[in-house]
């Protein structure tokens, strides 16, 4: 049976996530989880931010009592690298930090280690995605352009969870701006805001909130809230707000 998969805000790596982490630790059902790190998103910003992240990684798994490998994957090259992906293959849960997600993506798409990932979901691990993480693992992505508010494209994501695109920070943007970005998705496309420190953690269709604050989806003008332990659907579909 096919793992959970998480998807979260902001926040990877820090104490107030602990309890959001240890849930996806359990939800592996194995008795010491190999965690996989990859830090890859964050490699545009420089190899000493990398390795800062890689690390907290690390650190904050271990400390949760797991076995981790922080998996170095830095570019297209290594993401083809039989190594890397046997590494990702052979965890329990698999997290993509965050970054910039249109490098993430072009760095993953049709790689060994995205299969790897994909293999090891398949056999029942959990793969969590936190801000450009969790942009790359929906359906589609959009892409911005800096300092212009509104997405130029909605790239197709990698697609292990069909039918939405992510706004991580979601409490950091502007609610009309991101209105406006709901509306100019494709067609049959739910946004999906994901505060900082907030997680949606899901299985078989159902989707559990997880973390301190909320979740807004968007299906075109229409807006729903969920909170903390609240349970949905993306397929329930409907308009309505919380």
């Amino acid at each position: 049976m096919p793992g959970a998969v998480a998807l979260v805000g902001a926040g990877e790596f820090l104490p107030r996530m602990a309890d959001v982490d240890r849930r996806l630790l359990e939800a592996t059902g194995a008795r010491r989880p190999r965690v996989a790190i990859l830090p890859t998103a964050s490699y545009p910003d420089g190899a000493l931010v990398f390795r800062r992240w890689a690390e907290a990684g690390v650190a904050h798994f271990r400390a949760l009592g797991a076995e981790v490998e922080a998996v170095l994957v830095r570019d297209a090259v290594d993401a083809d690298d039989p190594a890397y992906a046997q590494a990702v293959g052979e965890a329990d849960l698999v997290y993509l930090s965050g970054g910039k997600p249109t490098y993430l993506l072009r760095t993953l798409a049709g790689s060994a280690v995205w299969r790897a990932a994909l293999a090891a979901y398949a056999r029942g691990a959990v793969l969590a995605g936190c801000s450009a993480g969790a942009m790359v693992l929906a359906a589609r992505q959009p892409r911005f352009r800096r300092r212009l508010l509104f997405p130029l494209a909605w790239d197709r994501g990698l697609g292990l969870v069909p039918g939405i695109a992510v706004l991580p920070h979601y409490d950091r943007l502007p609610e009309p701006i991101a209105a406006l970005v709901a509306l100019q998705a494709p067609r049959g496309c739910l946004v999906v805001g994901l505060d900082e420190d907030t997680a949606i953690v899901g299985r078989n269709g159902a989707w559990q909130v997880a973390g301190q604050a909320r979740v807004t989806i968007w299906s075109g003008r229409h807006r729903t809230r969920y909170r903390t332990g609240d349970v949905f659907r993306f397929d329930e579909g409907g308009p309505g707000a919380r």
